[in-house]
């Protein structure tokens, strides 16, 4: 029996081909294992919902690369988001007032989106490289719990994505979301999850 390896520069480039044709992708993230699309083509981002059988009401949270590309997604960064970038050790993802050039689908009624920027080698690589914000839901059906690791995703989630990364599917440890916390234009800092 072979055992088929593939490296982490051809996982991504496959990823990123099958994101650039609209499709939908496993991936692992900064937290837990993810389903992502392009988070700017709504067809994409419907599909997503379709997967996760979760009402598009709740919206989805976005990872980027760079304190560059977010600026790319929100109208207008408040000061005290790059101070939170700056100071976070854990994940964390912001909830932005005025989020622009992005999927309708993926906003919550108010206009925000949730967003993150990644530092973790593969999910920062794989942004950096499909140059566009991704979407990040957990790999599960709504209302189950989280897969922590790729072994933990429902065979179900699996067969309805395009393409499976490779990296980081033998990982075995606890993984946790990330906090989130919400920002609006006026200043004021809600902490929605620790």
């Amino acid at each position: 029996m072979s055992i088929f390896i593939m490296n982490r520069e051809d996982d991504i480039r496959n990823a990123v081909e099958v994101l650039r044709k609209g499709g939908v992708i496993l991936y692992p993230t900064d937290t837990i294992w993810g389903i992502g699309c392009d988070a700017t083509n709504s067809e994409a981002v419907k599909r997503v919902y379709g997967i996760k059988r979760r009402d598009d009401s709740k919206a989805l949270i976005c990872l980027v690369d760079s304190d560059a590309r977010m600026q790319r997604y929100v109208r207008e960064v408040p000061e005290v988001a790059w101070q939170l970038v700056d100071a976070v050790v854990k994940p964390t993802t912001l909830i932005l007032d005025n989020a622009v050039n992005l999927a309708p689908e993926l906003l919550a009624e108010d206009g925000s989106v949730g967003i993150r920027i990644t530092n973790e080698p593969f999910s920062k690589e794989l942004c950096y490289r499909f140059q566009k914000a991704l979407v990040s839901t957990s790999a599960n059906i709504s209302g189950e719990p989280s897969p922590q690791n790729y072994k933990d995703i429902p065979e179900e989630i699996i067969q309805a994505v395009d393409y499976v990364c490779f990296s980081r599917r033998q990982e075995h440890k606890p993984h946790e979301a990330s906090s989130v916390i919400k920002l609006t234009k006026d200043g004021r800092v809600t902490i929605i999850r620790k």
